[in-house]
């Protein structure tokens, strides 16, 4: 695509003390992007990361909320373009990819392309942070029944109808479960293509925490499947009542057919209790999926205001 045909870029580096990478990162973005728009939006960082992004000549920003996922919607809040690039700037990302990305975002009119992260070193990804992301995209793809490779990379592109309509709720890295979660409910078209991906420059550490923020992504995925698709998420709470009520009433039934009494009477009554409990449930599904459905029409409504990347 020629950098005549290309429309406004914005390309948008969330970071909290990345002064070892930050530098470098921009640096090598302007290169592969000459026309866009690079922002670095600092969230409290102690380093040198404010002053060395402008110094490379990034537009720097800030935002007090600690968190990446307030970051993510200061920015897509702030900035107007027709194409949002959002990396990390931690150095590890391909900027050779960022066309490629882009290219397909508006030849085939999609909303989100993601970048899945393919290793050039052993040293990129720790195996817990591997392990970590293959079980949560599993289990996101088996609950929302669509298969990405990778949720969790911050290697992303968007169009601007996506940026302007997404609710961004999630506080921390929780923020891309959120955005997939997103995509895949308002059935927007995305894509996901292969980007190298690299270690980090000595001196940059990760801030991502293994088994604390993987139960935050986890509860994010699960709070968002509640929110989406209720009738599923109660359905499957209500057969789960129901089927602990069945087997604890059948020695009861059992008992009074061969003798006529009813020795477990506070098993009998937990029984019917949790049968209630089921058809409640059931009943909050059916109500709680039409009121989804009203919210997702009226998201639908804001999103069709907004022309296609290659409209």
């Amino acid at each position: 695509m020629t950098s005549s045909a290309r429309p406004r870029i914005a390309v948008l580096f969330p970071c909290y003390n990345e002064e070892a990478a930050i530098g470098d990162c921009v640096r090598r973005f302007r290169e592969a992007l000459p026309d866009a728009a690079i922002y670095v939006y600092d969230n409290n960082s102690s380093d040198r990361t404010r002053e060395i992004a402008a110094a490379a000549g990034a537009i720097v920003r800030s935002e007090p909320m600690q968190g990446k996922g307030y970051v993510v919607c200061r920015m897509f809040a702030d900035i107007e373009a027709d194409i949002y690039l959002m990396a990390d700037g931690d150095n590890t990302y391909d900027p050779n990819s960022a066309n490629k990305l882009i290219d397909r975002l508006v030849s085939d009119n999609l909303d989100m392309v993601v970048g899945a992260r393919v290793e050039r070193e052993e040293a990129a990804y720790r195996p817990g942070h591997r392990l970590g992301n293959f079980m949560l995209t599993w289990f996101l793809g088996f609950l929302f029944r669509h298969q990405f490779k990778d949720i969790l990379t911050g290697y992303r592109v968007f169009s601007r109808r996506f940026v302007k309509t997404f609710p961004a709720l999630a506080h921390g890295f929780d923020i891309e479960a959120e955005l997939t979660v997103h995509a895949l409910s308002m059935h927007v078209p995305t894509a996901e293509l292969p980007t190298p991906y690299g270690a980090r420059p000595t001196g940059s550490f990760s801030k991502l925490r293994t088994y604390r923020d993987g139960m935050r992504v986890l509860y994010t995925i699960v709070s968002l499947f509640r929110d989406e698709r209720p009738f599923a998420f109660f359905g499957i709470l209500a057969a789960a009542l129901a089927l602990l009520a069945i087997v604890l009433v059948v020695p009861v039934i059992v008992t009074f057919l061969e003798t006529g009494l009813v020795p477990r009477l506070p098993t009998a009554v937990l029984s019917a209790s949790l049968m209630l409990l089921a058809f409640l449930s059931m009943a909050c599904g059916l109500i709680l999926d039409t009121v989804s459905q009203g919210r997702r029409e009226q998201k639908r409504l804001a999103y069709l205001r907004y022309t296609a990347p290659g409209g």
